[in-house]
Formats: C-alpha cells, structure tokens, sequence
C-alpha cells in the first residue's frame, strides 16, 4: 500500500513540477540559503520547540534535497532509489503509529525551510496533516522601511505574546489589531486557554474559507479575512457560536473576502445612471409607498453634521409626498446602533441611511444579514459590495475658500480647524492650501485639530493670530455662534466671508429616484463595491457668499466654481508639494479620485500635522479607528 502512495505522490510532484514549468516559476524547492546570501546581515534567534503549519513550509535549508521535491514537496525519485524506501517506511509509520520525531528547521518572513526532516514533512504533506512538530530558529532580516519587512516585525513581537504563528496579514497594524479584538492589552501575553480558543476558531474559519475557494483568492491572506470577520462579528461573540452558525457566517461574508481580494471598488463621480426596463426595478409598481430610515450619530440641535444630513430628510419628505416616508433615530452610539437599525427593519424600512462613518462596521453587518433591504452607510473607502456608501467633494469647495482666504488676508497668516483625521478631511485640508496658494504663495496655513485631547484651540489661535479662519462647515440655529465656514477676526469681532455646504437633500433625492425608476439595480457592475463621491458637478456641495463680501471676491467664486463644475479645472492638478518637498503630482498630471481620498500627507504651506489615533481624545476615536488615516 505505501509504495502504491509513493507512485501516487510521484505523480503529484510531477503534475506540480510540470505546472510550475509552464507559468514560469522555478519547479523545486525553495532554498533558504539562496536567499540568505542576498542578505547583508540577519541574526539567529532560537524559538526552540514549536509546531510548525505545514503549509507554511516551502523549502530546504540547503541545495542538498531540494531537486529531490517539486514545489509542493511531492517526491520526484524514482521508486527504485533508495529515498524512494526511506519515504516509504515512513509512510507506513504514519499509518501505523504517526510521525512524532521533530524536524529541524529555520523560519525567515513566515515561511519555513527544512534542515533536517525533508521526508517527513513530505508525507505528512501527502496526508494532508496540518502541522508538524520542529525545533525552529528564526532568521531576522535588518530592519527597513519595506512593507514586508515592517510586517514580519509586528509579527515576531506578537508571536512572542502569543504563540500563534499560522496566520498572516499583507498589512502593518494587524497583529495590533487582533491583539485588540481578543481583548489584550498591548505587550499582554497570551494563557493557554486563550491559544485553544483562538486556535479552535481560526482553524473552524479556515477550513470553511478554503472550502469555498479562499486559497484562490488572490492579495489577500485566511488572516486578513479572518481579521475582517473578527471585526464585523465581535471575538467574543464568534466563540460562542456553534459550528453550523460560524459555517454559515463565513458563507454569508464569502463575496465580502472575494472583493477585498479583487480591490475593484466603482468610485461613482457623477449621478448618470443607465436607463432601466420596468423589469428591473429594484420596488413593485403600483401604490406602495417607499419607507426610509435615517439614523444619525448626534441630535440635530446638537451636532451641525446631523443637523445638515435632518435637512436632507426633510427634503425628500417634501420633494417625494405621497411616494416616500420617512423617519429618524437620533442620538445613536456604538453600543445601540445594531439595535437601533433592527428595530428600522422591524418598521418595514425599505431604505436605511446611517449617517456617520462609526456605523459603517454595524451598517454591513446588518446588510450582510438582510440583503433584501437597501443599508448606505455615509462614508468614503468602504469596498463592500453587500452595502453601498457615499459622500460629497467637499475638497472642491475648500479649494475655493482657500483661494478667497489667500487674496484676502492681510497678515499672510491663515488658520484652519478641522475635526477628524479620517479619509476626505486631509484632503479638504490640502485643496484650502492649493487654493491658498494659487493666490497667495507667501501665505501660511496653521493647522488646528479640534479632536486633540488636552488642547485648547482658543489659545492656539492667540499664539497663531490668523486674520482668517476656515472652521467647521455648518453651525445648527440652536448655537447662535458665528464661528463657521470661513471667517475673518477683528478685535471685536468675527465677519463671515463665506460658507461651504453639503446638499445632502440633493444627494438623496438622485439616490432615491435611482431606486423608484429601477436604475439602482442595473446600476450593478462587476466591481460590486459602489462608492457614490459627488461633487460641485452634481449640485452635492455648494458655496454661499457672504452679502458683504468684497464683489471681486464673488466673481472669483463663480468662476472657480464653474470651472469646477464642468470639469476644466481639478484642483489637484499642477505640481503640488507637501511638506517634505516631495512632489506629490506633477506639472502636467491631476491625482486619481483615490490618491484623493486617502492622503496621508500636508501641503508644503501647512504647519502643523496629522494626529495618530493615541493623541484623539476618546469621542474622536471611534471614528478615527473606522475611517482613520493613521492608527
């Protein structure tokens, strides 16, 4: 029988040798020394005894055996040699007693090479075992900015707390993460009971995602999308789950890990929608009434982002009478938003809008669990495709007060506050400061953050002394305060230039006749994650001038904001430089929509910089963890 499965796994080798051949890639084992030597230095670290994935084993120490392999360390001797029988009187010990002698072998970037121990690892492989018992001596690479390196760092320090060395991430900040979600302080070790439940859940996940096909899934690891489960679904929570339930979770959030893989996310720019069939309509004809939810992070009376998204509602109730319905939740925090939108459901909600970007997490699960019902989460950089999200251009307003901001002042120093570090505010930031600068070179911009814990702003501005501020977008009626949109400071007083704004009752009329017309379903691509960004084109974002601003001031307003509009000019066109004289965009280029979005970088006419999640105060953090530039 062990020679029959010695013929077989020769067979298998070959078949693997062969394939490896045709697309190009070497047909034998890795060799860890070949690599070492393009090292200029590494230190040995011993981790002693461990168990060692199988599949996390990819070659030999040395040449010496690695010709003796194909790729997936099937034999490729004939069965006449005498390699052939030593394979196969360890055959029949794995048959008989199983293999428990440990391997030697070294560790270098997660992956593990064999020094001795070549055969057995190979029969185990055959039998599809999971692991291996080895003695292992890990390679550290020298530190560098390369991503890989940067990982395989985080890694080896939470391997210390934990053990675990089975899972990987193609990110930084992972193994922080899930450090977190299984509910460990940072540098807190990991007991014996926490490593069989965390085992005992990430091999149940694993084999369910390989069954359906994750092994295909290219640029992503089991662990990333484990991390993603984990996240949605709460660690705690997951251990209490049956085998059937995980099993079912992990099918339902199956696309999720398939669009994480393929990246394609459809950024929407524009409201063009194809034409579509009465077939396809999203909603049956006839007289029934569409009924939508919006659930809002704050009070409107307490919050000028709620009180602009309270406008929207209140728009569609009078643009939509007798065809659209609609009803709010206020005052929404991370600990009743699940069952905040069940109970939205349970109203018959056909619709449901979540207003704030610490939502988003709740929205998709939700989504993921009633794909019947229509869940938008208002937030940029989401590739979901079981829930759809959008925001405004709010940058190409910015660009417009940066501009006015820059003609101006008179002190050359501008200041502005901004709230959140999250992705679109960086960008507003940098669109002021190329406004600013397309007036005005010589003016700087002080940079403020609202969100920063122990900071008083009033004292900044005193240090600072701008003449002109940009501060928040809006102020509710309810807080009689003039200290929004952009502004100028006089000794006894502030004068209100002008003001950017979201049409958020613009955006959600266009999302909602997208519905009720039956574009909305055809609007589907292979992509699957739509992210709707409207802009100035699209009558999302609007800019109103002060009466008392100078007529120049206004004409020049007009004129950008045409330019905007019809698509001539982009304000992160030209050379632009951020603040280490590095060239972010050249001469003749315009940024892509998503070098837009995810900025992580200030113009070279900011002072100041972005903040990491530790300097938040606790309100901003939430918000900042979801959508935040820097962890």
């Amino acid at each position: 029988m062990s020679f029959t499965d010695y013929t077989q796994a020769v067979k298998l080798g070959k078949k693997d040798y062969q394939s490896k051949l045709i697309n190009g890639e070497s047909p034998t084992l890795e060799v860890l020394d070949d690599i070492l030597h393009t090292l200029k230095s590494y230190k040995e670290v011993s981790l002693g005894l461990a168990e060692i994935p199988l599949d996390q084993i990819v070659g030999t120490k040395t040449a010496a055996r690695s010709t003796a392999f194909s790729g997936n360390f099937m034999p490729l001797l004939d069965s006449s040699s005498e390699f052939a029988a030593k394979w196969i009187n360890l055959c029949e010990s794995q048959q008989e007693e199983g293999i428990k002698d440990p391997i030697t072998a070294y560790e270098y970037m997660n992956k593990f090479y064999v020094l001795e121990g070549n055969k057995r690892v190979s029969v185990l492989k055959y039998f599809d075992a999971v692991s291996i018992a080895g003695n292992v001596i890990r390679i550290m690479p020298p530190k560098t900015d390369d991503l890989e390196v940067q990982i395989y760092y985080e890694y080896a320090d939470f391997y210390e707390l934990s053990e675990i060395n089975y899972l990987y991430f193609t990110n930084t900040g992972c193994f922080e993460k899930l450090q977190a979600l299984v509910g460990k302080e940072p540098g807190e070790k990991w007991s014996s009971d926490d490593k069989m439940n965390f085992r005992s859940l990430f091999q149940n996940f694993r084999a369910e995602y390989r069954r359906l096909g994750g092994d295909d899934l290219k640029r992503i690891t089991c662990g990333d999308a484990f991390l993603f489960f984990v996240d949605l679904y709460g660690y705690q929570d997951l251990l209490s789950k049956s085998g059937s339930e995980l099993t079912d979770l992990i099918t339902l959030n199956y696309k999720e890990f398939e669009l994480m893989s393929d990246k394609a996310v459809d950024l929407r720019l524009t409201t063009t929608h194809k034409k579509a069939s009465v077939l396809s309509k999203l909603f049956p004809t006839g007289n029934r009434t569409l009924k939508v939810a919006f659930i809002y992070e704050k009070t409107s009376a307490s919050s000028s982002w709620t009180y602009s998204h309270e406008l929207g509602r209140l728009h569609l109730d009078t643009t939509f009478e007798g065809e659209v319905t609609t009803i709010f939740y206020d005052n929404i925090n991370s600990y009743n938003i699940d069952e905040t939108i069940e109970d939205a459901i349970d109203e018959d909600c056909d619709i449901i809008f979540t207003t704030s970007p610490t939502f988003s997490q709740a929205s998709l699960k939700a989504a993921i669990a009633h794909p019947k019902i229509t869940i938008m989460n208002c937030s940029l950089h989401h590739p979901h495709s079981s829930m759809r999200t959008y925001y405004a251009r709010m940058h190409e307003a910015k660009f417009i007060m940066g501009a006015v901001a820059g003609a101006m002042t008179e002190k050359d120093i501008l200041g502005y506050i901004a709230d959140y570090p999250i992705y679109g505010t960086i960008a507003n930031i940098n669109a002021f400061a190329q406004g600013v600068k397309m007036t005005n070179p010589r003016a700087k911009i002080h940079l403020m953050w609202s969100c920063l814990k122990d900071l008083n702003i009033e004292e900044q501005l005193r240090a600072v002394s701008p003449d002109i501020i940009s501060d928040k977008d809006l102020s509710v009626p309810e807080a009689g305060t003039r200290y929004y949109g952009l502004y100028r400071i006089y000794s006894n007083g502030i004068w209100n230039l002008a003001i950017p704004i979201y049409h958020w009752g613009r955006f959600y009329e266009q999302l909602i006749r997208a519905i009720l017309n039956g574009t909305w379903k055809s609007d589907d691509t292979k992509a699957k994650a739509i992210n709707y960004w409207w802009g100035m084109a699209e009558n999302a974002i609007d800019i109103i001038s002060s009466p008392w601003l100078p007529e120049g001031m206004k004409r020049l307003i007009e004129l950008l904001s045409k330019t905007i509009r019809s698509g001539d000019f982009n304000p992160f066109s030209g050379i632009i430089y951020s603040q280490d004289k590095t060239i972010r965009n050249g001469e003749n280029q315009t940024l892509s929509p998503n070098d837009i979005i995810t900025m992580d970088w200030l113009s070279d006419n900011i002072i100041g910089e972005i903040p990491i999640i530790d300097e938040l105060e606790e309100k901003a953090k939430p918000v900042a963890l979801q959508q935040g530039l820097k962890k």
